[in-house]
């Protein structure tokens, strides 16, 4: 099973896979791929629930079947390798990828990620949240997505009215349903913890987080002091480090993805 895709960058290039956050789509990473564009070729991918990724067999939508469509898409591309940048949810499968495929990943970028909750217990409790928000997302979806960006975890969108609004705006237009599915089965709650496993990973990673969202500054160097190959990278921004600082993003993935790893593989057409 293979998920929708949106490709931006000539054919031969180094490719990039872009995956986003919750209540996000393909489309969210369309101003990063285009200022990309000159040096790799940007793949972005709706998740399932999300954008055009809807109407999926059930094992999609959890973590492990969400990783397994990752890799047939990337066949069906015809990528052997690639370079992965993902966003909060993104990044959690971002880091999972890496770990279950590493001859797949030449680079990772995880933007405000986490390697999950360390115990079972805390994964349970969060499972229970989670399904709270499900319900609440079947029950009013309006309402729900207006929440969310008032979290604590969105604080710094009150610099920046315009982007909360747009973001708002945009997140309307997924199927309450299947970010429902998406939440239930793939969720921080049903994410395995990765601490333990973060010192093999195979790959150099950076660590990028906003200096305004405290709790993904700390895991950022969290996860570097766990695993050698994690490079921290704290910038001025909130939660969502590539919409509110988009040049400085920018900036710092393409330092961080050039690097001399032969991708050996076929051009994409």
């Amino acid at each position: 099973m293979t998920l929708p895709t949106t490709i931006t960058g000539p054919a031969g290039a180094p490719p990039v896979l872009f995956l986003h956050g919750f209540l996000g789509a393909a489309s969210d990473w369309d101003a990063t791929a285009e200022a990309l564009a000159d040096a790799f070729r940007c793949v972005a991918v709706d998740l399932p629930g999300h954008g055009e990724a809807v109407g999926l067999p059930e094992a999609a939508y959890t973590f492990e079947g969400t990783l397994d469509a990752l890799a047939a898409t990337l066949d069906d591309l015809g990528i052997e390798r690639c370079r992965v940048v993902g966003y909060s949810m993104g990044a959690r499968l971002a880091l999972g990828f890496a770990l279950t495929y590493p001859e797949r990943v030449t680079r990772l970028v995880l933007e405000s990620g986490s390697p999950g909750l360390r115990t079972e217990v805390e994964r349970a409790a969060r499972r229970a949240t989670d399904e709270e928000r499900a319900r609440q997302i079947e029950a009013d979806f309006e309402q729900f997505i207006d929440e969310w960006y008032r979290m604590d975890l969105f604080a710094s969108l009150k610099h920046h009215p315009e982007l909360r609004a747009a973001l708002v705006a945009k997140r309307r237009r997924n199927i309450p349903a299947e970010v429902a599915r998406s939440l239930r089965g793939a969720g921080t709650g049903r994410q395995p913890a990765f601490w333990a496993d973060l010192d093999r990973l195979a790959v150099p990673t950076l660590a990028l987080a906003g200096g305004r969202d405290r709790k993904y500054a700390d895991l950022a160097f969290a996860m570097a002091v766990a695993g050698p190959p994690v490079m921290p990278a704290v910038v001025p921004a909130g939660h969502i480090v590539h919409a509110e600082q988009p040049d400085l993003f920018t900036a710092l993935v393409r330092d961080f993805l050039r690097d001399p790893v032969s991708d050996a593989q076929p051009a994409l057409t």
